[in-house]
C-alpha cells in the first residue's frame, strides 16, 4: 500500500523521518534508470527540492508546521508556471519558451503549505487526450502489468506522469488538471484516488489552458482523504478535512444508459461489486433515467468548448509551427476552426439548459455513481501504431468523466477493483459546489470497499 499524507506527517512529527530523507528517496526513484522517472518527469528539480526539504526540517525543528503537506514530496503537471522555468505543457513547441515570471497560483499555495515540489510531470501534449501518450517525452507505463510485455499499458491522460509519480513513490501526491477527465482517468487506470473539483474552486492563474470554460485543477493521491487535504490547500482553505459521511443516509444514483454502455467484463464486475458493497454499508443505490447524458453528443455537434478554446489559443502557433505538434493532438485542435461565434453562443445557452435539467433530475440524491471509465488500460503499443484504435479508446476514456465537466460539477474517482486485478475506478459525482460532500462520501465509500476490518486475534 502507498503511504498516505497523514501517515508520513505523523512519521515526521514523531522524528522517525525527515523531509530530506523522504525527498532523497523520491528523487532516487525518479533518477533510477530502471524505473519510469525519465518518462514521468519533463523536469526534475533536485536542487530546489533538496533545499526546500532542508528548510522544512529546520522549520519543523523550530515548531513551525505549515500544513499536513509540510516537507512531503509533491509533483506538479507540466502545464503549471514555475518562475524561471518554461512551461512546455508536454510539447516540443514550448520546450525552450521564455521562462515564466511568476508561479502559478497553485504552485504558490503548495509552497506556502510547505510541500516539496520535486518536478514537473509528463502529460499528453497540451492536455488534449485521455490516454497519456506523448511522442516527445515518452509515455509513462502503467504500474499494472508492467512486467508483461515491453510496451506496457497506458497510464491514462492527460495527467499521465502525475499518476505514475505517485504509484512509483516519486511523490506522495500529484497535482494535475481535469478538462474532460484528465485527473480521474489516470487515477482510475493506475489504482489511485483522484479528485476533480468544481472548476471555480481552484484558481487557474498560471496554468496553460486547454478550455478556459471546462478546466479545473485537482489532486491524485493514495487515498480520498489525501485528495481532500491537497484540495483544501489548492483551494486556499484551512486544512480541516471532515470525516467520512455516514453511508446509511446516502442516496446514490446510477444513471442508466450511455454511462453504463460498453463496459468490459472487469469493469462491469468491479462496478457491480462496488454497488453491492455500498448497499451493504447502508447506502441506497438506485438506477435512474438521465437522458441528458445521451444528448451531450448532439449538443456538441457543431463543436465543443475544448476545440474552440484550444483553437483560439493555438492558432498562431499552428500557422507557423504545425509540424512541431503531435499529429493526433493538432488534428483535434483544428476542429475548433470550424466553429463560429454563433455556434459558441448556442453552445453556452445549451449548456445552461442542460445543467438545469441534470441538476433537477439528481436533486434528491447525494451523488451520482458510475464507472470512471468503461475499460481497463489498453496496451501502449496498440494505440501508438493504430490511429483508429487510438481515437476509439480516447472517446471511451473521456465519455463518463466529460459529463461532469460539462455539468460544472465535482467528481471523485477511487479504486474499486479486487486486489491483484486490473485497476478500475468508481466515480462519485455531484453538481457544482458539493465538493466537500463528495469527498466525505468518498471516504466512506473507500472504507466500505475495503470491507470490514479483520477481527483482533484472541
Amino acid at each position: 500500500m502507498l503511504p498516505t499524507i497523514e501517515h508520513l506527517a505523523a512519521e515526521l512529527a514523531a522524528g522517525r523521518a525527515t523531509s530530506l530523507a523522504l525527498t532523497e528517496a523520491a528523487l532516487a526513484r525518479a533518477h533510477d534508470p530502471a524505473g519510469e522517472g525519465a518518462r514521468v518527469f519533463t523536469r526534475i528539480d533536485a536542487a530546489r527540492a533538496l533545499a526546500s526539504a532542508r528548510a522544512s526540517d529546520l522549520l519543523r525543528g523550530a515548531g513551525i508546521v505549515r500544513s499536513p503537506l509540510e516537507g512531503l514530496p509533491v509533483s506538479i503537471k507540466d502545464l503549471f508556471d514555475v518562475a524561471g522555468q518554461p512551461t512546455p505543457a508536454g510539447s516540443a513547441l514550448l520546450r525552450d519558451a521564455a521562462p515564466a515570471r511568476r508561479n502559478a497560483a497553485v504552485v504558490d499555495r503548495l509552497v506556502a503549505a510547505g510541500a516539496v515540489i520535486v518536478g514537473r510531470t509528463n502529460m499528453t501534449e497540451f492536455a488534449y487526450s485521455g490516454l497519456g501518450l506523448n511522442p516527445h517525452y515518452g509515455t509513462p507505463r502503467n504500474p499494472w502489468g508492467r512486467e508483461g510485455g515491453a510496451g506496457g499499458r497506458i497510464p491514462g491522460g492527460s495527467s499521465s506522469g502525475a499518476a505514475v509519480s505517485v504509484t512509483d513513490g516519486m511523490a506522495v501526491a500529484a497535482v494535475g488538471s481535469d478538462t474532460g477527465g484528465s485527473v480521474r482517468i489516470p487515477s482510475a487506470l493506475c489504482g489511485l484516488a483522484g479528485f476533480k473539483p468544481t472548476a471555480r474552486r481552484v484558481p487557474l492563474r498560471g496554468a496553460l489552458p486547454l478550455s478556459t470554460t471546462l478546466d479545473s485543477i485537482g489532486p491524485l493521491a493514495a487515498s480520498v482523504r489525501c485528495c481532500a487535504i491537497v484540495d483544501a490547500v489548492l483551494a486556499g482553505e484551512p486544512v480541516d478535512v471532515r470525516g467520512a459521511a455516514p453511508l446509511g443516509r446516502a442516496r446514490l444514483a446510477v444513471p442508466e444508459g450511455v454511462a453504463l454502455d460498453g463496459l468490459d467484463a472487469a469493469v462491469a464486475q468491479a462496478f457491480d461489486a462496488a454497488c453491492a458493497a455500498l448497499r451493504a454499508a447502508g447506502a441506497r443505490v438506485e438506477r435512474i433515467a438521465l437522458p441528458e447524458f445521451a444528448e451531450l453528443a448532439q449538443i456538441n455537434t457543431r463543436g465543443s468548448f475544448t476545440a474552440a478554446e484550444a483553437w483560439a489559443w493555438h492558432r498562431g502557433h499552428i500557422a507557423t509551427a504545425r509540424d512541431a505538434y503531435d499529429p493526433r493532438v493538432v488534428s483535434r485542435i483544428e476542429l475548433g476552426a470550424r466553429m463560429g461565434a454563433a455556434d459558441f453562443i448556442d453552445l453556452l445557452d445549451a449548456r445552461r439548459r442542460w445543467i438545469a435539467a441534470v441538476e433537477a433530475r439528481i436533486a434528491g440524491f447525494d451523488a451520482l455513481l458510475m464507472p470512471t471509465v468503461p475499460c481497463v488500460a489498453p496496451a501502449i503499443d496498440l494505440l501508438a501504431r493504430d490511429e483508429a484504435a487510438y481515437f476509439a479508446a480516447n472517446g471511451l476514456m473521456l465519455r463518463n468523466p466529460t459529463f461532469i465537466n460539462f455539468l460544472d460539477g465535482c467528481a471523485l474517482s477511487l479504486p474499486c477493483h479486487a486486489p491483484g486485478t486490473a485497476p478500475v475506478g468508481l466515480m462519485l459525482a455531484a453538481a457544482g459546489g458539493a465538493d466537500r460532500r463528495i469527498l466525505a462520501l468518498g471516504q466512506a465509500a473507500e472504507a466500505a470497499l475495503r470491507g470490514p476490518a479483520p477481527a483482533a486475534a484472541t
